[in-house]
């Protein structure tokens, strides 16, 4: 029997034991836009009401899971998600400068859907200085873009100015979420390409409190068409039309923010 070859992506996030965001969301998405997904994994205890307690690995495990991948598999593609604390971030540009796994997303998770904290203060700073120089793109929403650009985001000019900061640090391209703009009758989000070139993704806003995990999942889905070979631009248009069908055609699971539904996408394709 003939196997067939795919791609093979990385994730570098937390888990979520609610199933709904983190790696687990990860590798759902990844699996759905037919990438082999593998991981690098902090732990944490939550569900769609919260997030109760975090996990992190020492740097030991850290630099042992990386090296696994790197003895056996041919990572084309990798993202970050939530990486915790600054030591967490320091093992990670270690290993990411020691290996070759492809272009690098960086998801720079800093609070939950629930309002908890996810990432230090200081480990803000590392992101800053240490990881986002290593980034092809990141892919933060307002709060985060306020953070790292250290401004606030009141309106579209205020993107254009965070996303310019951004790409100071040493971000080739940027992608800021606007769905926290909750004002606009759409979800608008914004791209900065590093020829200077800029880019709207829009789509429609939905009522739903049943959002949690779309952040990791966009950021996913562009690692997943960057691996199969897409250009940036196809697989952000990809990863705003998968977060749409996720949304519209939602499911209800838990009592909390409630996850997407991975599949409808897949669906539609059909």
């Amino acid at each position: 029997m003939k196997s067939k070859l795919v791609p093979q992506v990385l994730t570098i996030a937390g888990t979520d034991s609610g199933g709904g965001a983190g790696i687990q969301a990860d590798m759902k998405t990844m699996q759905e836009r037919h990438v082999f997904s593998t991981c690098v994994v902090a732990v944490t205890a939550q569900n769609t009401l919260g997030v109760l307690d975090v996990e992190v690995m020492t740097k030991r495990m850290i630099d042992q899971q990386f090296k696994a991948l790197a003895e056996d598999l041919d990572i084309k593609v990798a993202k970050t998600g939530m990486l915790a604390n600054t030591a967490v971030v320091n093992a990670v540009v270690e290993n990411y400068q020691k290996y070759d796994f492809g272009p690098l997303v960086v998801d720079p998770v800093m609070i939950a859907k629930g309002g908890a904290k996810l990432l230090s203060d200081d480990a803000i700073d590392a992101v800053r200085t240490q990881l986002a120089p290593l980034a092809y793109l990141t892919t933060p929403n307002l709060p985060e873009a306020e953070k790292l650009a250290g401004m606030e985001i009141k309106n579209n000019a205020d993107v254009k100015e965070a996303a310019r900061r951004l790409q100071q640090l040493g971000v080739k391209n940027v992608l800021i979420k606007g769905g926290h703009f909750s004002d606009q009758p759409e979800s608008r989000d914004y791209v900065l390409f590093e020829n200077g070139e800029e880019m709207e993704l829009t789509g429609p806003r939905f009522e739903t409190n049943n959002t949690h995990g779309t952040g990791d999942t966009i950021s996913s889905v562009i690692v997943a068409e960057l691996a199969k070979g897409a250009s940036l631009k196809a697989a952000l248009r990809t990863g705003k039309s998968f977060i749409n069908a996720a949304i519209s055609d939602g499911i209800q699971v838990g009592h909390g923010h409630g996850p997407l539904n991975h599949w409808a996408y897949g669906e539609e394709e059909q």
